[in-house]
């Protein structure tokens, strides 16, 4: 009988080690940071109002003027979220490409090689 005890004890032991790294993984990881500079819920520039309240929410960092804009963000959060998304998608396109895409580096040192022929011409 007390073997039996014995052995139950192990395999409870040896269950629970897993799950408490596994669990402490989970705490370990670090939210996804928030992207904008503005409140999500108002547009507001963050820090106007004091210090924004910060919360997580599915693993993403987010940042609101005030505690009082939390009643809205609780009753849309796909709203405001897919408005996290389209700023990080919009910054990641400024990213791969700087120059805004408007003009290209060619034509830009065309117009200033222009420039100072016109330039010399005087």
């Amino acid at each position: 009988m007390k073997m039996l005890h014995l052995r139950a004890l192990v395999l409870a032991a040896t269950l629970a080690v897993p799950m408490y790294i596994l669990a402490a993984d989970k705490k370990a990881e670090k939210p996804k940071p928030y992207p904008l500079a503005t409140c999500l819920v108002l547009d507001e520039k963050l820090g106007g109002m004091g210090e924004p309240y910060v919360f997580v929410y599915q693993g993403r960092e987010i940042k609101l003027c005030c505690k009082s804009c939390m009643k809205d963000f609780n009753k849309a959060p796909a709203k405001y979220i897919k408005k996290i998304e389209e700023a990080e998608a919009k910054a990641k396109k400024l990213s791969a490409n700087p120059s805004g895409g408007s003009q290209s580096s060619s034509s830009h040192s065309h117009f200033f090689s222009r420039s100072r022929s016109n330039c010399r011409a005087r």
